[in-house]
C-alpha cells in the first residue's frame, strides 16, 4: 500500500465516512498565515523544489542541523541540487517527526509523488520530476491556492504597511481567492528596543501623516491606520507576545515611558512591561469597537543561539518553548477589557502544552452567551501543530469547552504548499471523532456527528469572522 493513501490516518471505518463524506471536499479558510501578498499579487513561480521547499523553512532546518548537515546545505550557498539532496538523506531520520508526514503529503498532493518515498535512493528522480513540473502550467504561487481549494487568505501585516499588493489583487476579478490583510502591531510594544523602536515610530509618522511624540499622538496614529486597514477587509488582529502582560500603568506612566523610549533612551523591565501592559489593553479596545477577532500567539523563547542570530537573523530555527507563567495576567487583561464593554472576540495560542488546560478553563469564564465561541482555544501552534499537540488541544477543549464551537485549522506558514495541514488536521479531527464512535464513547451516529465536523472544518471559521457576509 501507498503511504500517503486515501484512508492516510483514518483508523476506523467511521473515520473513513466521517472524512470523506464530510470534511474532504470543503474550502479551505486559511484565517492566519504568513504567505507575502506580494508574491500573490506577483503570481510568483519557482526555479526548483529546493528553492519552493527548503528555502525560509526553519522546521526543515532545525531537522537537518539535528541530523549532523552542515549550514552551507541549510542557509548557505551550496546549489539548490545540494540543499535538496541533503534533506532527501535526512528524510529517513524523520520518522515520527511530523515532516516526514508533512513533506509526503505535499509531493503527493502537488506533485502526484505518491509511488516512492523521498529518501537518497530517490532524491534525484524526486528532485528532476517537481522540477519538471514546476516549470509547467499550474505551479505559480496563486495555481497553488486554487488547487487548494482555498476561499480566503488573512495575511499577516504591519500597521505601517501600504497594503498595495492587497489592493492589487482585490481589483483582479478573475483571481476568486479573497486575500484580506491582519493588524499585527508587534513593533508598537517594543519600549524595550529603543533604538529600534524609535526607528519604527518614524515609518508610522510617515504612513499614518501623524507627527508623533507623545503617547496621544501614538494611540492616534495607530487609531488611524486602524482605520485604514479596516477599509481593506481587515477583520483580525495578532499579536505574537512573550507571554501576556496586565500590570498596572497609569495613562500618565505610559506616557513618560513612551517619550523616553522615543527619544531613545533606555527603560527598566518593569518599565517597559507596564507599557506593554497599557498599550495591550488600547489595542483590544481599538479591535472590539470594529468587531475584530483578536488574536493572541504567546509562549516563544525567540533566538536563542546568539551566534547564529548575529549570523543569520530571526526566525532561522533557533527558537523554543518558554516557561513564563501567565493565567493571572491573563485573566487580568481579559476582565478588564470585559469591565468596560471591550473585550473584542478573541483566539488564543500557546506554545507551551503544559498550558492547554489553562487556555481551555480560562477562555470558559469569558464566554458571553451572545457569540458562540467568542472566546476560543486556537489550534495547536508551531511546535504543536503535529499529531500529538493538535491531539491535545482537541482534548483539552472538547474536556473544558465546546469543540463543536471550534474555529478549526490554519496554516500559519510562509509556504504555498503548508495547504496540506489543513488536510492533516481533517483526518486527524475525523480519526478522533471516529475512534470515539467505534469505542461507544460517543453516539455512531453519522447524522449527528458529521455536521460537526464540517462546522469545525469550515462553517464555523466562515461565521465567526464573518467571511459568508461580504
Amino acid at each position: 500500500m501507498k503511504f500517503i493513501h486515501e484512508d492516510f490516518l483514518l483508523e476506523t471505518p467511521q473515520a473513513r465516512r466521517l472524512y470523506h463524506a464530510h470534511a474532504e471536499g470543503l474550502p479551505l479558510i486559511d484565517y492566519h498565515c504568513h504567505l507575502s501578498p506580494r508574491e500573490i499579487a506577483e503570481d510568483i513561480r519557482w526555479p526548483d523544489i529546493a528553492t519552493l521547499w527548503l528555502g525560509g523553512d526553519h522546521y526543515k532546518w532545525r531537522a537537518m542541523r539535528t541530523a549532523g548537515v552542515e549550514e552551507r546545505f541549510i542557509t548557505g550557498d551550496a546549489s539548490p541540487w545540494e540543499k535538496f539532496e541533503k534533506y532527501a538523506q535526512t528524510m529517513p531520520k524523520l520518522l515520527r517527526n511530523p515532516l516526514y508526514h508533512w513533506s509526503h503529503l505535499e509531493l503527493a498532493r502537488y506533485f502526484g509523488i505518491d509511488d516512492i518515498l523521498l529518501g537518497p535512493a530517490t532524491a534525484r528522480e524526486v528532485f528532476d520530476r517537481c522540477n519538471k513540473m514546476l516549470a509547467q502550467p499550474g505551479f505559480s504561487a496563486r495555481e497553488f491556492m486554487e488547487r487548494s481549494n482555498v476561499e480566503v487568505v488573512c495575511t499577516t501585516d504591519d500597521p505601517v504597511d501600504s497594503l498595495e499588493y492587497h489592493r492589487t489583487i482585490a481589483a483582479e476579478k478573475t483571481f476568486r481567492i479573497r486575500v484580506l490583510p491582519t493588524w499585527r502591531p508587534d513593533k508598537a510594544l517594543q519600549v524595550d528596543k529603543p533604538g529600534a523602536f524609535s526607528a519604527w515610530i518614524d515609518q508610522l509618522e510617515k504612513s499614518s501623516g501623524v507627527t508623533i511624540s507623545k503617547l496621544d499622538d501614538l494611540l492616534f496614529a495607530l487609531q488611524q491606520r486602524h482605520d485604514f486597514f479596516a477599509e481593506r477587509g481587515c477583520r483580525l488582529s495578532d499579536r505574537g507576545l512573550d507571554t501576556v502582560w496586565a500590570e498596572e500603568c497609569t495613562p500618565a506612566d505610559a506616557a513618560a515611558i513612551f517619550e523616553r523610549a522615543r527619544r531613545g533612551q533606555p527603560v527598566s523591565p518593569a518599565e517597559a512591561v507596564r507599557y506593554k501592559s497599557f498599550l495591550l489593553h488600547e489595542l483590544a479596545v481599538m479591535d472590539a469597537a470594529k468587531g475584530w477577532t483578536m488574536q493572541i500567539h504567546y509562549g516563544a523563547q525567540r533566538n536563542n543561539n546568539t551566534r547564529m542570530f548575529g549570523q543569520l537573523g530571526p526566525d532561522t530555527g533557533f527558537d523554543s518553548i518558554a516557561d513564563r507563567p501567565v493565567a493571572a495576567a491573563m485573566a487580568r487583561h481579559f476582565d478588564r477589557l470585559d469591565s468596560i464593554g471591550a473585550l473584542p472576540k478573541t483566539i488564543i495560542y500557546n506554545l507551551n502544552p503544559r498550558d492547554n488546560e489553562v487556555v481551555a478553563t480560562m477562555l470558559g469564564n469569558y464566554q458571553d452567551g451572545i457569540t458562540a465561541g467568542k472566546m476560543q482555544f486556537g489550534s495547536g501552534w508551531w511546535f504543536l501543530d503535529q499529531l500529538d499537540g493538535m491531539t491535545r488541544q482537541i482534548e483539552a477543549l472538547s474536556q473544558m469547552g465546546l469543540l463543536s464551537c471550534f474555529v478549526g485549522m490554519l496554516t500559519d506558514s510562509r509556504s504555498f504548499l503548508s495547504y496540506t495541514r489543513h488536510e492533516y488536521f481533517r483526518r486527524l479531527l475525523c480519526n478522533i471523532l471516529g475512534r470515539d464512535m467505534q469505542r461507544g464513547l460517543i453516539p455512531d451516529d453519522e447524522g449527528l456527528v458529521g455536521p460537526m465536523v464540517r462546522a469545525i472544518c469550515y462553517d464555523n471559521a466562515r461565521n465567526y469572522f464573518g467571511f459568508g457576509n461580504s
